[in-house]
């Protein structure tokens, strides 16, 4: 159902739009520049984060935040009539500085995959060529549409997603990226945990029993980490893998890949275990 409403804003040839189209764009993250793009607005950036790397075109362009914080007098001199932004948690003096200013935000804080075709639509209607974002939004949908009727029967595994080795930090059930392991028959095991992005002990994890374990770190230096407990499954059978960051982290039109890329190991997982 969700796909076909999509599809009837797509058919639809004129969209209406309550506030002028953008033409001066600046993004405050990695994911929110791709999603630029996706929705129609690549050619409108003028200003970007620092770790933008994807579409390559991207990196060309000048750069105004990072981890640490962003450039306000800059970007206050860039005269952007658009900043597409993560949350209002992130950077928050800054973001409250910028609407002083009367700076329209898009905030894309996304947690769940339908969030994604849902903020490329809604970002599209600040472009000049809506129809971008629109294309992009059906496809995206289409496609998470398919790979869930694939793996919806599927076995469930016990996995954990380790974030960082020092503390150990993962995600909680409801928090971004869990759900792409939904998708493919991951159980994720803090799902009890209301902590987004707990910090957890060995005790939990060797106690929860993971039959996989993910990281997007050197998987050698995780697999270093947990040779002390070949009780584990995950460590037995050698079940522990490295993820694409991008993919698997920023929620964009590459979260695809990122299902298809879980999906696969699961699916060795299952085919493996006795």
């Amino acid at each position: 159902m969700h796909f076909f409403r999509l599809l009837l804003l797509y058919l639809v040839p004129f969209y209406v739009s309550a506030h002028p189209l953008a033409q001066r764009v600046i993004t405050l993250s990695p994911h929110a520049t791709e999603l630029a793009y996706s929705s129609g607005l690549g050619s409108k950036l003028i200003a970007v984060s620092e770790a933008s790397d994807y579409p390559e075109e991207a990196q060309k362009i000048e750069t105004v935040a990072n981890y640490q914080g962003i450039k306000l007098e800059r970007i206050l001199a860039l005269k952007p009539d658009l900043v597409i932004a993560w949350s209002p948690n992130f950077y928050p003096r800054e973001m409250r500085q910028l609407k002083q200013f009367g700076i329209p935000i898009v905030y894309t804080s996304i947690q769940k995959l339908d969030d994604i075709p849902s903020t490329i639509l809604q970002l599209s209607q600040w472009s000049d060529n809506p129809s971008i974002g629109q294309k992009n939004a059906v496809l995206f949908t289409k496609t998470l549409s398919q790979l869930r009727e694939k793996y919806q029967h599927l076995q469930p595994i016990r996995y954990f997603f380790q974030l960082s080795q020092k503390p150990v930090i993962s995600v909680s059930e409801f928090n971004w990226p869990s759900d792409i392991f939904n998708i493919c028959g991951g159980k994720n095991i803090l799902s009890n945990t209301s902590i987004p992005y707990p910090q957890v002990s060995l005790e939990q994890i060797i106690t929860a029993n993971p039959q996989v374990i993910f990281t997007t770190n050197d998987e050698k230096e995780i697999n270093a980490q947990w040779k002390n407990w070949p009780q584990m499954p995950a460590v037995k059978h050698q079940f522990i893998w490295s993820l694409n960051s991008n993919w698997i982290n920023r929620p964009t039109m590459r979260s695809l890949k990122a299902i298809k890329q879980v999906c696969q190991h699961l699916n060795i997982v299952r085919e493996r275990m006795p």
